[in-house]
């Protein structure tokens, strides 16, 4: 189990840095999507303690991903 839970955390941390540096470059849509996908993982973590640990994050996630896949293609 905790190996399981560094693996996830090592890979949720990932997904938010390479969104923040695919955001900095320009990739706004593409880097919205790797942050929500890895706060839904970091979530995911707390996922035992059912409070708004859990909740909250797990929310911010979701909106960003939908925020993500809405916006228009601004070229």
């Amino acid at each position: 189990m905790q190996l399981n839970n560094r693996l996830l955390s090592l890979v949720s941390y990932g997904l938010v840095l390479t969104g923040v540096i695919l955001g900095v470059l320009g990739v706004v849509r593409g880097g919205s999507l790797f942050i929500a996908v890895g706060t839904a993982g970091i979530a995911l973590k707390s996922r035992d303690f059912r409070s708004i640990q859990f909740y909250l994050p797990l929310a911010i996630a979701i909106a960003l991903f939908v925020l993500a896949i809405a916006l228009p293609r601004g070229r």
